[in-house]
């Protein structure tokens, strides 16, 4: 239920800020269109107005640089004629739409692919293998699952792939873990503890080495692209440490058993070995090293596999090819469910809700007399949990916008790493097991975002101040 008045809500703010909008201003004459059919980038013209009818503030800026943009209202110059445009910052729900259709098209093959080759490793006992390794330490986390289950093996799969940087082999891993969790579900339309625990965990997005943001920052000319690897690496650690808390009280689990406390401690040190060894390579050294351990560690996991099947003489390709059904399969549930998401996203961002939320900050930021630097990260943090792909562009913005070493570019980059697409994560994983009931996942996963967002601000005051 939360997550369909979370969604019902974004939908009813949307309309209602575009209506005021509409009211109340003639640059925003067409925004019902731009929200149905509109496209990102498009170029809607406003007006064109003599320069002497403009503010003088507006004179003075387009007499200077030729040009002028406001809240992604455009001012061009062509000779004593302003030509006014509004540039449309996101796709309008038909083109949302058929996103999530594309979305979801381009997943099938690595969904194909990853869910293949587990049906191999779960028919030659890999998964229950993993599970008696991590079963101490999840047993007390997940207390309703019972020991030796398959679920533990798949978590723990979706874990070390998202602490990798696998974003092509978590999802089919925490997809089947969500699965094996159902299996003990009594109640198949509502979240069972476990599986709110292990969501939580997930989207907290806990990455080792977020190589993706290091290769736009050195795509921009950044002159240190790494430099923000361990501010996102101790911003992630923070939002993981964060669900695991939320959720541990609300499911009234103790967190102080020796159990937990020694593998906690353990993948502390084992993680600051690592960024201790890590720190110390230069960006091409660094570059390599990531690529060598994502990819070396796929190949490796589909080695172990073949060879474990062929020492249990199961028919191998038959079992990657009933496996690879059932990920076909799973795409083409979750259809529905991000089509539902992506619309409501898409209203937010083309209706304004989102200019009007910076706008906002940033009047409390100037009020309250702090330093506003940090405003200019927030799109970027806001649109996280929406979207990826528009969090990314949020990033690159405010890269263009101050330069891939400012503060703000910095910042946004932090941001970009620090969480996952709450949202999204909610509408393919739930949906792929048609969950309707929610249960408390959507709070517990924002206020964990929420310590990531603060944490990321504060790490960035503290690194480039």
């Amino acid at each position: 239920m939360a997550l369909s008045r979370i969604w019902s809500a974004f939908i009813i703010v949307a309309i209602g800020i575009a209506s005021i909008k509409y009211c109340t201003s003639s640059n925003y004459n067409s925004i019902f269109n731009d929200m149905i059919v509109g496209k990102s980038g498009d170029t809607i013209q406003i007006k064109k107005k003599n320069i002497v009818q403009l503010t003088p503030h507006l004179q003075d800026s387009i007499k200077k640089y030729g040009e002028y943009k406001e809240n992604r209202i455009h001012y061009i110059q062509r000779g004593q004629q302003v030509h006014i445009y509004r540039i449309q910052n996101a796709d309008g729900v038909i083109s949302s739409s058929k996103a999530a259709v594309d979305i979801c098209i381009g997943l099938v093959g690595i969904m194909t692919l990853f869910m293949g080759f587990m049906s191999i490793a779960e028919k030659a006992g890999g998964i229950n293998f993993m599970s008696r390794l991590i079963q101490p330490f999840f047993s007390k986390l997940f207390p309703e699952v019972p020991k030796g289950h398959a679920s533990f093996g798949h978590m723990m799969l979706n874990f070390s792939a998202n602490l990798l940087g696998l974003d092509n082999a978590a999802t089919p891993f925490g997809l089947k873990a969500m699965e094996s969790l159902q299996s003990l579900n009594p109640n198949k339309q509502r979240a069972s503890n476990a599986q709110i625990m292990f969501l939580c965990l997930h989207a907290s997005g806990l990455t080792l080495i977020p190589v993706s943001i290091i290769a736009i920052r050195a795509s921009m000319q950044s002159a240190t692209p790494t430099d923000i690897f361990l501010p996102c690496m101790i911003a992630t650690f923070f939002a993981t440490i964060a669900s695991l808390l939320i959720v541990s009280l609300k499911q009234k689990i103790n967190l102080l058993q020796p159990i937990i406390l020694a593998y906690l401690g353990s993948i502390s040190v084992i993680i600051a070995l690592l960024v201790v060894f890590l720190v110390q390579l230069n960006k091409d050294e660094l570059n390599d090293f990531s690529k060598l351990l994502s990819n070396g560690m796929i190949l490796l996991i589909f080695l172990f596999i073949i060879i474990g099947g062929i020492y249990k003489k199961i028919n191998i390709f038959d079992a990657f090819i009933e496996g690879a059904k059932e990920g076909f399969y799973t795409c083409i549930k979750i259809i529905p469910y991000l089509v539902g998401i992506l619309i409501a996203i898409s209203l937010l961002r083309t209706s304004g809700v989102f200019d009007a939320l910076i706008d906002g900050i940033k009047y409390l930021a100037s009020f309250s007399q702090i330093d506003t630097r940090f405003v200019d990260g927030i799109p970027t943090a806001l649109i996280k949990p929406l979207s990826g792909s528009g969090a990314r562009g949020m990033m690159v913005d405010a890269m263009q916008t101050f330069g891939p070493d400012s503060f703000q570019g910095r910042l946004s980059a932090i941001l970009q790493g620090s969480s996952d697409t709450t949202f999204y994560v909610i509408a393919v994983y739930f949906g792929a097991i048609s969950i309707r009931d929610t249960r408390y996942t959507v709070g517990a996963m924002l206020l964990a975002d929420l310590v990531g967002i603060f944490t990321s601000i504060l790490l960035a005051y503290w690194f480039f101040g």
